[in-house]
């Protein structure tokens, strides 16, 4: 009895610990104009842009973060700006998290969920969200 009561164990915490890692990697938004690499970092999960459709403006500059409330953040390029920080894995799902939008400047309160495969980004502002499908990619 002791070694089915160990093996389901062991099974529970392995398959929790499967689930929780299925975030990490590469994930297309749903516009196709950048890539966001998901990281884990002591118990919790981050995530920068690693690929921008259009990296750079017409003069070759990168885009930077201009938006950013922070006036002294606002000449930090975009490729390699973490925009997911802070996220745990609860009830099959990375909640506790925020997303910040370099389009506005503004950080959201953020739930994340797998789908189908897809990840299921939805960002909060108040009672009203809105929620974005990524894919993952190579």
């Amino acid at each position: 009895m002791k070694k089915i009561i160990l093996i389901i164990a062991i099974f529970a915490f392995t398959n929790n610990s499967f689930a929780q890692q299925q975030i990490i990697g590469k994930w297309l938004s749903e516009d196709k104009e950048g890539i966001t690499t998901i990281y884990e970092n002591n118990g919790k999960y981050f995530g920068k842009i690693t690929w921008l459709k259009k990296p750079n403006d017409e003069k070759g500059k990168p885009f930077t973060d201009t938006e950013n409330p922070d006036k002294s953040k606002r000449i930090q390029p975009l490729l390699s700006l973490v925009i997911l920080k802070g996220f745990v894995y609860k009830n099959n799902q990375w909640e506790n998290g925020t997303i910040y939008d370099p389009e506005s400047g503004k950080t959201y309160t953020c739930t994340i969920w797998i789908s189908d495969g897809k990840l299921k980004v939805r960002g909060y502002w108040g009672i009203f969200y809105q929620t974005q499908t990524w894919t993952k990619t190579k």
